[in-house]
């Protein structure tokens, strides 16, 4: 490989000749060979937005020369269109704060801004990745800020899928509204319920984390850009703070705004983590209820076979025939994922000290990894799973004929005692309660068939009573 050598403020370092980046990115890639991973695209594409509408806001200001500003601005374009892709390329297990990244991002583009100059590739006498750039930047802002509107990004790609979700479950609620089956806690017979109960229920929890989510978003719109090294603004004039935040929104159309304490937006990483927090909340529900999906479809001959799941694939290399419920499989692995996820977010935030959290690149690559993982597996989720589930009314009805907590509808009219022993009575024989009860003579049948009316007793109210 053909190299060139460039050279930092610790002296000459060898790059590949065709790099766009310079001697501060090799170095970083010397430094940091440890995942193999490269950043998070929504990460680069709002570094790039910051670098661009900073251009425009100290051209504005008269302290960045035209020409350099707007090849600055081209060279942005370029990037933010998908060109320079293979550019960015520092591992998210990087030096503190981002340094790495963000010397990265002004590398590349201080380099093509000056071959759109007629600069060759490695000469940075033209444009400068500090100079110009970075200008009325540190890390310090710029890393911070480009997390937000990443995350903002990222989100803006789960919502339509969480929604997408939330309808599918609804819509199965509607389905099999009409499926009377016995309800079950720790795992034991208890009192009737709907089928579609159970997932409008779903529908409802995950309707609840959307609205979570969303309660952490204003946080994440007001800014730190301008705060630069301390959040005091040294360098970057308060003309320049108003126009770069004016510039970002126009570009991404977030509702962006100027952060009040400026200060306060450098130190404090907690914003990040109540987004993160939020997705594990998201993600605990996702868990549960794919739990319930597997369990409900468990058989098929010996589980409880109450709902089927679409087959997707083969489930056995060895058991011909044998199919798993695959999706749900994975979207707990999703979940787990995510939860351990927030766990790193949780202890990275609490590692800020004085003036600068510098843990930030490991709370960008796992939240951002998290909003991707939940975007790509709620969907499919909902498209390969939920839409496709049918539910056996055989089987619910069977259970909740047989199930020994049809004694709790009764006890109103029989006392907890001897409802009790009607229980006792019906596991201990294998009859049914409706049987024992009219064996007894405790209740007429025509009374028994009154109370126990199927729908009814899914409603609130003591049935059998108008």
């Amino acid at each position: 490989m053909s190299t060139r050598i460039e050279k930092d403020t610790l002296g000459e370092v060898e790059v590949p000749a065709d790099a766009y980046y310079g001697a501060q990115t090799a170095r970083a890639l010397a430094n940091f060979p440890i995942s193999g991973l490269k950043p998070h695209p929504a990460l680069v594409w709002s570094t790039l937005v910051i670098k661009k509408c900073a251009a425009g806001a100290n051209m504005a200001t008269g302290r960045l020369p035209q020409e350099l500003g707007e090849a600055i601005v081209r060279a942005a374009d370029e990037a933010i269109a998908g060109g320079l892709a293979d550019q960015f390329v520092v591992d998210p297990f990087q030096a503190g704060a981002g340094t790495s990244h963000n010397m990265n991002v002004n590398e590349v583009l201080a380099a093509r801004a000056g071959e759109l100059l007629g600069c060759d590739r490695g000469n940075r006498q033209k444009v400068h990745p500090n100079d110009h750039v970075n200008m009325a930047q540190s890390t310090n802002d710029v890393f911070p800020t480009a997390m937000r509107i990443a995350s903002l990004r990222l989100v803006e790609g789960l919502r339509p899928v969480l929604e997408g979700l939330q309808n599918e479950l609804s819509e199965k609620g509607r389905e099999f509204d009409g499926i009377i089956k016995s309800g079950r806690t720790h795992l034991q017979d208890a009192v009737p319920i709907r089928l579609g109960q159970e997932f409008e229920a779903y529908a409802t929890a995950i309707r609840k984390n959307m609205e979570a989510i969303e309660r952490t978003l204003p946080e994440l719109c007001e800014l730190g850009i301008g705060a630069t090294a301390v959040g005091t603004g040294l360098n970057a004039e308060d003309q320049y703070i108003d126009l770069v935040v004016a510039g970002i929104e126009a570009e991404t159309g977030f509702p962006v705004r100027r952060g009040g304490n400026l200060v306060e937006r450098t130190q404090n990483m907690e914003p990040f983590l109540a987004l993160s927090s939020a997705l594990k909340g998201l993600s605990a529900n996702l868990v549960r209820i794919s739990n319930d999906l597997r369990l409900l479809a468990s058989g098929p001959r010996t589980g409880l076979g109450e709902i089927s799941l679409p087959a997707v694939q083969p489930g056995s290399s060895i058991m011909p025939g044998k199919v798993n419920p695959s999706i749900a499989e994975m979207m707990n692995m999703v979940g787990f994922q995510v939860m351990g996820a927030d766990t790193v977010v949780a202890l990275a935030v609490q590692a800020g000290q004085l003036e600068l959290n510098v843990m930030m690149p490991v709370i960008a690559y796992n939240l951002l990894f998290s909003l991707e993982i939940l975007t790509n597996g709620v969907r499919k989720f909902s498209e390969a799973c939920i839409s496709g589930i049918t539910a056996s009314q055989t089987r619910c009805l069977r259970y909740f004929e047989e199930s020994v907590g049809l004694v709790t509808v009764l006890a109103p009219y029989l006392g907890y005692e001897a409802a009790a022993e009607v229980a006792k009575e019906s596991v201990k024989t294998g009859r049914s309660v409706r049987d024992i009860i009219v064996a007894r003579e405790l209740l007429t049948p025509q009374m028994l068939a009154r109370i126990l009316d199927p729908y009814p007793l899914t409603t609130p109210g003591v049935p059998g009573q108008k």
